[in-house]
């Protein structure tokens, strides 16, 4: 198994946590991982990505060149990298930031964060239980320990809620 995906949005949405947190829970399952991060000149507010290789074997060259799945946090982001998708690829947004004339799955992470959990800033943790769930690539057990690992010390609650809301949406 090798996918190669993409997190996309813009800065301050925690896109490069999220690609860092996938990352992580991928080596805890054993996984051979890249992981690439682009910011756009604006920093929070502009374009920024991280691509992610993962892969039962070695991974010998880190640039993802044609994303198997693409998650779009916005719609800037889904505009500027959804032509590289593969045809047959995965598209998963947050369906309250983004419309695709492509099909897609998705949920209103920004609006579960927000309206359920109190909280807009884990709007990306609720994405990654999503994601999680819908592709099986790494466990739900790893991803709880990596959420845990790297969120900010005395958010790891709030965000292992976050993860576990959006994975019961992907379980639907």
């Amino acid at each position: 198994m090798k996918k190669e995906i993409r997190f996309s949005g813009f800065g301050g949405q925690g896109v490069i946590l999220m690609g860092h947190i996938f990352g992580e829970a991928a080596v805890i399952d054993g996984k051979d991982v890249t992981l690439t991060k682009s910011y756009g000149p604006e920093a929070r507010g502009g374009a920024c990505s991280t691509d992610i290789i993962i892969s039962d074997d070695r991974v010998h060259y880190p640039q993802v060149r044609e994303p198997d799945i693409l998650i779009s946090m916005s719609q800037s982001a889904l505009d500027t990298y959804v032509s590289e998708l593969k045809e047959d690829g995965l598209l998963l947004i947050d369906t309250g930031l983004v419309e695709s004339s492509r099909e897609a799955e998705g949920l209103h992470a920004t609006e579960i964060a927000g309206e359920e959990l109190g909280l807009k800033m884990v709007a990306n943790i609720v994405m990654l239980g999503y994601f999680t769930a819908k592709t099986k690539l790494v466990s739900k057990d790893s991803m709880e320990e990596a959420v845990a690992k790297l969120v900010p010390e005395g958010t790891e609650e709030k965000n292992i809620e976050a993860f576990n809301r959006g994975y019961e949406e992907g379980n639907k």
